[in-house]
C-alpha cells in the first residue's frame, strides 16, 4: 500500500542550554518526489525553575530517580502537547516525534541517552509517538549525532551549508554527493555559562560581549580544544563542556565581558573555517544563538567575499530542529533512511526512532 503524501505532525525539540520545549505542529507534504513543509503552529514552553534544576542535574541522579524523572518528563512533554493543541484548537495530528533531553551522549563508550518516555508522552497524548531517534545510530557505531542534515538535505537543499547555533553549533554541507554534518564548538552552552557569572540567563543580543575586548591568550586555549577535535569531528555533549570548556572559562583574571567577547570571536573561527570552500555561498543560520546580533554581525564579516550568512523568520530560525525531528519521524513511519552514515560514521544508514501507538 502506497504511503500518503501529507502529514501532520508535532515535533518536539528540547535543547542543550535549557531555553525550553519547543513545539512545532507541521505540514510535510512530498511533490514530485521533493519534500515541502510548513510550519502551521508553533511555540517554546519555558522551563520553571525547578524543571531547570531538574534537567541541569540529571546525570548526577541514582539509577532509579533517573527512570522516574524519564516517565515524568514524559508526562510533562505530553501535557504540554495537550495543552498545545487544545489551545492553538488543532483538529488532526498524525503522531508526536520527540527528541527528548539528552542527558548521556558518549558514542565512544556505546550510549546515548534522551530523557522524555514516550510511552509516557502516549499515555497522557493518546497520540501516536516517534521517540529514541539517536540510540540505533550509535549500536551501528556512529556518533548518533547530528541528525538535523537529513532534512538539511531534503528541506533546505537551496542553502550551500546549513548552520544552527544552539547549545552547541554544528553544520551541514553537501560534498563530493554526499551530505556530511559535524559538530562544531560550544555556543550558548558557553555563552549562558559566563552570562550566569553576571546574574544573567544569557547575553540579549550579545551587548555584554560587544562591550568587552578578545583575549588572546583565552583564545588561544579554546583554539587548542578545538584543533584536537578536529581531528576526529566528535558529537560534542554536557560530558565534553565540563571537562574541557569550564576550566578554560573560570578564569577569573579575565572580566567576563573579555570572556564573552573572545568567546564569540573563538565561535566565529570555528565556523569560518568549517564552511565549505566556495567562492559564492549561501549559509543559513538557525537556533537561538542566531537572535545574538552581535555574534552574526562577526560571522559575518569573517566570512569570505561572496558567502552570505542568512538568518531566516523567526519560525525557522526557532522551530527548525522540532520541525525536522517531526520530519525524521515522518521518514521514520514510511520505512525511509532519516540518519545518514556520511554523517555519523555509522556502519549503515539508519530508520531510526521506536514508535508506540501505532
Amino acid at each position: 500500500m502506497k504511503p500518503p503524501d501529507k502529514y501532520k505532525v508535532i515535533g518536539l525539540m528540547s535543547g542543550t542550554s535549557l531555553d525550553g520545549l519547543d513545539i512545532a505542529y507541521c505540514e510535510y507534504s512530498l511533490n514530485n518526489a521533493s519534500w515541502l513543509f510548513e510550519i502551521l503552529e508553533c511555540t517554546t514552553v519555558k522551563y520553571d525553575s525547578n524543571w531547570m534544576k531538574k534537567l541541569s542535574s540529571a546525570h548526577a541522579l541514582s539509577g532509579q530517580s533517573l527512570v522516574q524523572l524519564d516517565f515524568d518528563f514524559g508526562m510533562l512533554l505530553g501535557k504540554h502537547c495537550n495543552s498545545f493543541i487544545k489551545e492553538r484548537k488543532i483538529k488532526k495530528v498524525g503522531f508526536i516525534a520527540s527528541h527528548g533531553h539528552t542527558i548521556f551522549h558518549q558514542p565512544q563508550a556505546g550510549f546515548t541517552y534522551q530523557l522524555g518516555n514516550g510511552i509516557a508522552i502516549y499515555s497522557i497524548t493518546k497520540i501516536p509517538v516517534v521517540f529514541d531517534f539517536r540510540t540505533l545510530d550509535v549500536v551501528r557505531g556512529g556518533q548518533g549525532a547530528p541528525l538535523v542534515p537529513v532534512g538539511d538535505h531534503l528541506l533546505f537543499s537551496n542553502y550551500d551549508a546549513c548552520i544552527n547555533l544552539g547549545g552547541i553549533a554544528n553544520i551541514s554541507f553537501k560534498a563530493k554527493q554526499e551530505r556530511i554534518a559535524f559538530d562544531i564548538c560550544f555556543v550558548n552552552m558557553a555563552l549562558n555559562y559566563l552570562a550566569d557569572k553576571v546574574q544573567k540567563r544569557f547575553d540579549k543580543g550579545g551587548r555584554i560581549a560587544a562591550s568587552g575586548k578578545v583575549n588572546r591568550q583565552l583564545l588561544g586555549r579554546l583554539d587548542a580544544v578545538y584543533s584536537k577535535w578536529k581531528r576526529s569531528r566528535p558529537s560534542l555533549g554536557r560530558e565534553g563542556f565540563e571537562k574541557y570548556l569550564e576550566p578554560i572559562l573560570n578564569n577569573n583574571e579575565v572580566s567576563v565581558p573579555d570572556c564573552l567577547r573572545t568567546v564569540c570571536e573563538s565561535i566565529c573561527q570555528e565556523i569560518v573555517q568549517s564552511l565549505p570552500q566556495k567562492k559564492k555561498a549561501k549559509v543559513l543560520v538557525t537556533g537561538g544563538g542566531a537572535y545574538n546580533t552581535f555574534l552574526i554581525a562577526r560571522l559575518s564579516e569573517m566570512v569570505s567575499e561572496g558567502q552570505e550568512v542568512v538568518v531566516p523568520d523567526k519560525s525557522i530560525v526557532e522551530f527548525k530542529e522540532a520541525m525536522v525531528f517531526g520530519f525524521l519521524g515522518v521518514r521514520k513511519v514510511r520505512g525511509e533512511v532519516n540518519v545518514l552514515k556520511s554523517v555519523t560514521g555509522a556502519s549503515n544508514n539508519s530508520i531510526a526512532g521506536t514508535t508506540v501507538g501505532f
